[in-house]
């Protein structure tokens, strides 16, 4: 695995890349990896020639008063798990490569980031669409991973890629779970065991709903119930939002159909998570 920190020398690699007609996937990620992530990997190594994962915090992406000072870095730890799953090329900029003295210009999203995460966080999607912008630049992909887990930023992704004509395709790849039904999240580290058994209550509510569906519920409030009836039994789960949305313009839905997605934001202790499932007759 190479590693490289600076925009010439990636730019070097990708012209070498695609001067041998190698298909490069990428695979962005803000580190403190984890089988999540490692699935991504997995995806794209399938699917690509050349694997280009890049590692970098993106303070764009945080609030005033969220975790970027906190969040979890490991990049020893994240070097070795990268090597092992089959990266080519591991980039690992530091903000001064990313946003150099006087950057200004932000990719600014549409309507459909103004519910859930976009009210929730103000200002989080513009730094996460410029990012992945500037990255789909440098590293010219045929193809880019995501995970499920996150699936507003991947629709949102998916809007850029079409109205900025990007020439390449936004993959999405299903959530990975804990044994326990948890989904996998960097900011997991921060659950204290108690917290844990607390944020089981989000998967669960989500399978509830899911189960619902599968039994012939299709209105969006009964599954709505249905969500906060099973998280009244997790106390230590505050609850932002619980959304019945169309998968695409993530509008919310008064009838849920085949694919309809459910969307689910929550504080459990001082650490936000966020789920989903997709609904599906067939569970």
């Amino acid at each position: 695995m190479i590693e490289l920190t600076t925009v010439p020398e990636l730019k070097a690699w990708v012209g070498a890349a695609r001067a041998g007609r190698r298909r490069i996937g990428l695979v962005p990620t803000m580190g403190a990896l984890h089988d999540g992530h490692l699935s991504l990997v997995d995806a794209a190594r399938a699917g690509s020639d050349a694997v280009v994962m890049s590692i970098f915090v993106n303070p764009a992406q945080f609030g005033p008063n969220e975790d970027l000072g906190r969040y979890p870095r490991d990049l020893p730890r994240d070097r070795a798990l990268a090597a092992a799953r089959g990266v080519d090329l591991l980039f690992v900029p530091t903000v001064e490569v990313m946003y150099p003295a006087g950057a200004e210009v932000r990719v600014m999203p549409g309507t459909a980031a103004r519910r859930w995460e976009g009210e929730f966080r103000p200002g989080h999607f513009a730094g996460v669409l410029t990012i992945v912008a500037k990255l789909f630049h440098l590293v010219e992909p045929e193809r880019a991973w995501f995970g499920q887990k996150d699936f507003q930023q991947a629709a949102l992704l998916r809007q850029m890629v079409r109205d900025l004509d990007f020439p390449l395709s936004i993959e999405v790849v299903p959530t990975v779970r804990e044994p326990d039904g948890l989904a996998l999240s960097s900011r997991n580290a921060f659950l204290s065991p108690a917290d844990h058994q607390q944020a089981l209550g989000l998967s669960r509510a989500l399978g509830a709903a899911a189960a619902a569906f599968a039994s012939g519920e299709r209105g969006a409030m009964a599954l709505e119930r249905v969500m906060r009836g099973g998280l009244a039994v997790h106390p230590g789960v505050e609850v932002e939002y619980i959304a019945v949305a169309d998968p695409r313009t993530l509008e919310p839905v008064s009838r849920a159909d085949e694919g309809t997605v459910v969307l689910v934001a929550a504080r459990v202790g001082s650490t936000r998570l966020i789920d989903n499932v997709i609904l599906s007759e067939g569970l």
